[in-house]
């Protein structure tokens, strides 16, 4: 690959890009607000207390413009 690519100099423009931006998808950004709400020193005694954590959050945030509007900012990125 690195042979044929060295002969497509004249007109391909080769991009590193990192192997994963976490700062480009936007559910880190969900999970980082979650981790710090919803899951922040959750212990449950059952499973069934992180099944409802887990569906408030998504709730919660999807409720609020502000906030989802925030994690796209975060990124950089538009619609």
């Amino acid at each position: 690959m690195t042979a044929w690519l060295a002969t497509q100099r004249d007109w391909l423009h080769l991009e590193r890009l990192p192997a994963y931006p976490p700062e480009l998808n936007l559910i880190e950004q969900v999970w980082g607000n979650m981790k710090s709400t919803e899951l922040a020193n959750l212990c449950p005694d059952i499973l069934g207390e992180v099944r409802i954590a887990a569906q408030t959050g998504p709730t919660r945030i999807g409720s609020n413009y502000a906030l989802c509007d925030s994690f796209l900012d975060y990124t950089g990125l538009s619609l």
